[in-house]
């Protein structure tokens, strides 16, 4: 089984499962009518009254007509600001949302509400780093009559966007959330995930199976669940858990994609149907489709897996592990300039992938070229560990190049460690060593 296979092993749980997505109450905006929340109430106009009585009703046009000409005359009204900034949100006119928040944060920069609705747009417009910004400030400042409640909000909030870089940080933002209001499904699934992002095994697996408890269909709690145990590649133990989940959700594809790869990973014949109907159901989803095309590659099928990967280079071309896969499926094809090309291409868009400078050393001896093996083999020694092909490699294109010396040191190693397994090549090796040592 490859590298690369090893990889989607552990992450198409979570690719297909989506764990890592914010959960809609932490990420949307607010839906119930504003509250406002400055820590020294303001006086409000007339107008801002009225507009606030058609926002209650959702009655967005009303509610414009009101706050434009109050606007006009008065640009500061920080509140006023954030009541237009609402509705503009509500209609989904987000950039004019968010000026008209910004405006009321900087008319007041102690209105909780302005900062956290501004934090909460930025952050489903993915500009996390703004959002983030105007979230720390919301947790800083007094909600007010909005209580605790919208301040925890603030702070899972920051959670979901710290979790992709700091997990550690996220699992902090959401103790604090924690402090401010009892913990709900959702808080434990982050929990779980933040946990396994920071190695914490036997916490996440505790608060899975929490969630699993109270509900024993939650997609996310059987999905992460079943995915730490592909981390810890308990294959079987993983292929019955996900039997039972999927008899309660059995159309739950990322469930399926789940047994899929647990199958496969034990070498199941079984696999392979599962992971075409997958793709026949879901022939868009290239996470599914890379999956199938390395079981139909391990099945002995180079041309039929090739065909998949061709369709998923034409979308990615500059994707490493995708030419690497390629040109393995063309080694066993015996095209092996064309391998060279994939190789070669992959090496230079990913210096260091070792795969790619493993592949390109095996092709380059395949088509005469045993400089461009030794500098390959160079590169891919910075990656990953010699094997005995590597050590046969290094040393035939040594003998090629009437390197003696450097062939019989390397012609030794391979014998070291090849422990039988490659019949042909030791034969070749003791043959090459006696004639070489003979002319000592």
């Amino acid at each position: 089984m490859s590298r690369t296979f090893l990889f989607l092993l552990l992450t198409i749980s979570i690719s297909v499962g989506a764990i890592a997505q914010a959960s809609a109450q932490d990420i949307d905006r607010q839906t119930s009518p504003p509250t406002h929340a400055t820590a020294v109430p303001e006086a409000v106009s007339e107008e801002v009254v009225a507009a606030e009585a058609a926002i209650a009703k959702s009655d967005w046009k009303t509610a414009e007509s009101t706050l434009a000409p109050w606007l006009a005359a008065h640009p500061n009204d920080a509140q006023a600001l954030f009541d237009a900034g609402y509705v503009a949100d509500a209609q989904n006119r987000l950039d004019d949302a968010a000026g008209l928040y910004r405006r009321a944060t900087e008319a007041n920069p102690q209105s909780f509400e302005a900062h956290i609705e501004l934090g909460m747009l930025l952050a489903r417009q993915n500009k996390t780093a703004d959002a983030r910004s105007e979230l720390a400030r919301a947790t800083e400042l007094d909600p007010g009559i909005a209580g605790s409640d919208v301040k925890a909000r603030a702070w899972r909030a920051l959670a979901q966007i710290d979790r992709a870089d700091d997990p550690a940080k996220a699992a902090s933002d959401l103790t604090e959330a924690l402090k401010l209001s009892p913990e709900s499904i959702d808080d434990t699934l982050l929990a779980a995930s933040l946990a396994d992002l920071t190695g914490q095994i036997e916490a996440a697996e505790k608060a899975y199976r929490r969630v699993l408890v109270i509900d024993p269909k939650s997609a996310p709690a059987n999905a992460g669940l079943a995915h730490l145990l592909i981390a810890r590649r308990q294959y079987p133990e993983a292929e019955t858990f996900l039997r039972a989940a999927l008899e309660r959700s059995p159309d739950d594809t990322a469930l399926t994609a789940q047994l899929a790869t647990v199958l496969a990973a034990q070498d199941k014949a079984e696999a392979l149907p599962l992971f075409q109907k997958l793709h026949t159901d879901h022939a868009s989803d290239a996470a599914i489709t890379r999956m199938l095309a390395q079981v139909l590659a391990d099945a002995g099928d180079a041309a039929g897996s090739d065909r998949l990967y061709t369709k998923l280079l034409a979308d990615s071309p500059e994707d490493s592990d995708l030419l690497v896969a390629h040109g393995q499926n063309l080694i066993r094809q015996l095209r092996y300039a064309d391998a060279f090309a994939a190789f070669d291409r992959a090496t230079r868009l990913d210096p260091a992938n070792g795969d790619g400078w493993s592949g390109l050393a095996f092709a380059a001896s395949r088509t005469g070229q045993p400089s461009v093996t030794l500098h390959a083999l160079t590169q891919r020694s910075k990656y990953l560990p010699e094997v005995p092909s590597t050590y046969f490699l290094w040393a035939t294109a040594y003998d090629t190049l009437h390197d003696k010396a450097a062939a019989a040191v390397y012609y030794h190693h391979f014998l070291d460690s090849s422990g039988g397994k490659f019949p042909n090549q030791e034969w070749q090796a003791r043959q090459r060593l006696i004639l070489i040592e003979n002319k000592k």
